[in-house]
């Protein structure tokens, strides 16, 4: 994966003791998906490149395929909700893909996504689901390892389906995953508590936190956290924008909310931090005036 590049690993420091930042906010389309998107990709067979790929994505997932598509000249059609934030719709649109709306709280992007695969005999690229995805989200890990001074003794995550989580789990098997996921939106955490599979609860609230609107997991993330004894916590609005200023403020970066909540968990006490704590920044794709009005909470 030498075309994906490092992203740095900045240090928080705090009275009880640093944390270690995983900026993955940094990466050239501006979150981690680029990392399960390109090892997808890659292992794509010409016959299967020149017939294309089919994802979907509220948008960070969207701009990885997109962007590791048209790097390797595969065409990518993306499955994205009506209500995505404009400025990831764009920078999808400005990677090339073909972009086919849906709404997300009547219609389902896994049909339509894997309709659309069937007819034009593309690869179908789910977002976390698939074995390749959660391997290539897992070399955040094995990056953060080699950064860090000593290995990470616990593991702080972003989580919409699980991916990042998964692979982080099966890259870091010494240390303890903490999924985290927006207030209502938290499935997976309820999941694992429950060591089964459940969907997030209707209706849900509203959330700035796109990126993690997932209304069900997946076995082949669950299966992996479940069996690493991962726990979940879940944050509020309130706690993820002054994650977000506190990013801002302290290492320079702008973090989306989603890519946030991880940081806001440790930060509000919900995680507390232990020596060796590794927090996920999943992603900074934000527009500007979501910015502005979660920091300003």
């Amino acid at each position: 994966m030498k075309v994906v590049p490092p992203t740095p690993l900045l240090t928080l420091d705090r009275a009880d003791g640093p944390l270690w930042c995983k900026a993955e906010s940094l990466q050239p389309m501006g979150a981690f998906k680029l990392r399960g998107a390109w090892h997808r990709l890659t292992d794509l067979d010409a016959a299967a490149r020149a017939r294309g790929v089919v994802a979907f994505s509220s948008g960070n997932h969207a701009q990885g395929v997109a962007w590791a598509a048209r790097r390797l000249g595969i065409a990518a059609a993306i499955v994205m909700p009506r209500d995505a934030p404009a400025a990831k719709l764009a920078a999808t649109r400005a990677l090339g893909a073909e972009i086919i709306l849906y709404d997300r709280l009547s219609e389902s992007r896994e049909a339509i996504a894997a309709a659309l695969a069937a007819e034009r005999g593309a690869t179908l690229v789910p977002s976390f689901a698939d074995p390749w995805v959660v391997e290539g989200q897992g070399s955040a890990g094995l990056e953060a390892l080699a950064q860090m001074p000593e290995p990470p003794a616990r593991v702080v995550v972003p989580c919409g389906g699980g991916g990042l989580s998964a692979g982080i789990a099966l890259a870091l098997p010494d240390a303890e995953i903490v999924v985290v996921e927006p207030e209502g939106w938290d499935d997976m955490g309820r999941s694992l508590a429950a060591g089964t599979i459940l969907p997030v609860e209707t209706p849900a609230p509203p959330t700035a936190c796109d990126a993690l609107q997932t209304f069900r997991t997946d076995p082949i993330t669950f299966d992996i956290l479940l069996a690493r004894g991962a726990r979940g916590v879940s944050v509020s609005e309130a706690q993820i924008g002054a994650a977000m200023a506190e990013a801002f403020a302290r290492l320079r970066l702008v973090v989306e909310p989603g890519g946030a909540v991880a940081l806001a968990a440790v930060l509000a006490g919900a995680v507390p931090p232990v020596d060796r704590t590794l927090v996920i920044l999943s992603g900074g794709n934000v527009d500007p005036a979501t910015f502005c009005r979660m920091i300003g909470q």
